[in-house]
């Protein structure tokens, strides 16, 4: 356990650590809150291609919510043969069930490594560890636009951070009427239950957190706005 902590910390922890440093360091960056911004921005146009595949396979797959349930239907007392038509529709409909899965398997150790950036803080002992080509700033401003502790919970950071959640989640909602109503009822839940959940988490974290959740969440709203404006789709 001892050999992935320093692993991680090596490989992950400490990159990111200093590349925040970096960034905050530049003439134009005012304060830490700022760097999180461009940090965060940064990382998101790296995946980018692996979140547009991720974002088209989502939407696509509850486009086909109506034939699911219509192979459901038909194939009800055998699981089996339920299986193996749902995968022949993916296949046919040139899908991967599994391709939104790559994108959240990158970004939870990348989550991971800035949540334990952020506990450690951004004085003293943690400045000493800096690369030695990364100017050591001796003083990091951790006050987001002069008001925002970023090193304590916010309640305005949580809630919009949820509030964002549940507008990126509605946009990848199919419209279709066809949905039966356990359908509905699930979608409706999930739309509900992962911002509320959003705002649970963060209410317990720095919102230097939040700040990253915030970003991330909006930059991926946009990029659906874009892969779905030019697939013509809502």
């Amino acid at each position: 356990m001892n050999f992935l902590s320093s692993s991680f910390h090596l490989l992950l922890e400490q990159p990111l650590f200093n590349i925040l440093i970096f960034i905050y360091n530049l003439p134009f960056v005012v304060d830490i809150g700022f760097a999180i911004i461009i940090l965060t921005i940064l990382i998101k146009f790296i995946i980018y291609p692996l979140n547009s595949k991720a974002i088209r396979s989502q939407k696509r797959m509850a486009q086909l919510d109506s034939k699911i349930k219509e192979i459901k239907e038909k194939h009800k007392d055998d699981k089996s043969a339920q299986a193996e038509a749902t995968m022949n529709l993916y296949k046919e409909e040139g899908i991967n069930p599994f391709g939104g899965c790559l994108p959240l398997l990158i970004q939870l150790p990348i989550l991971l490594a800035l949540f334990r950036v952020f506990i450690a803080g951004f004085q003293g002992e943690q400045l000493e560890r800096l690369y030695p080509f990364v100017q050591n700033p001796e003083v990091v401003d951790i006050m987001f636009l002069g008001v925002i502790n970023l090193s304590e919970s916010f309640w305005f950071i949580a809630l919009l951070a949820g509030a964002l959640q549940f507008i990126q989640i509605k946009m990848t909602a199919p419209k279709s009427k066809k949905k039966s109503d356990m359908a509905l009822a699930m979608q409706k839940q999930m739309q509900i239950f992962m911002p509320a959940f959003t705002v649970f988490i963060l209410f317990q974290l720095s919102s230097a957190v939040g700040l990253y959740w915030i970003t991330t969440t909006l930059f991926t709203i946009f990029q659906q706005k874009i892969i779905f404006k030019k697939n013509g789709q809502d």
